[in-house]
């Protein structure tokens, strides 16, 4: 099993950027396909991005696609997620998550049983 640590959130003004680390420790990271998800005060957690195990596929939700890019380095056992021109409504904390079935990444996280603390997004107006 894999344990993950999120970091790099904070504060930032609307129109910026942040960069959010994944730190994977377990010997499958290399193997797994992993995604990151957001949930926001009061609403449900979603999903955000996916990538495949070799990172050569990768899959954004709407809502950000164009702003959000999703990298996995698979030597260093890290992921990432950059976000650009952010808005104020992606304020939310921010979990990664692996599995080695693609489709659970993306469309059915309910069945990924091993999460990250999160890491707080938060985008000022």
């Amino acid at each position: 099993q894999v344990h993950l640590v999120e970091s790099g959130g904070g504060l930032v003004q609307a129109g910026g950027s942040l960069r959010l680390s994944c730190a994977a420790s377990g010997r499958t990271f290399s193997t797994d396909a992993m995604g990151w998800y957001r949930q926001a005060p009061g609403k449900e957690r979603e999903f955000v991005a996916g990538i495949n195990y070799t990172g050569t596929s990768t899959y954004y939700a709407d809502s950000v696609k164009g702003r959000f890019s999703i990298s996995k380095d698979n030597a260093a056992n890290t992921g990432y997620l950059q976000m650009n021109s952010l808005k104020p409504e992606d304020t939310a904390v921010y979990y990664c998550a692996t599995h080695h079935d693609m489709l659970v990444v993306v469309a059915h996280m309910n069945n990924i049983d091993s999460w990250g603390q999160g890491t707080q997004v938060t985008v000022s107006s």
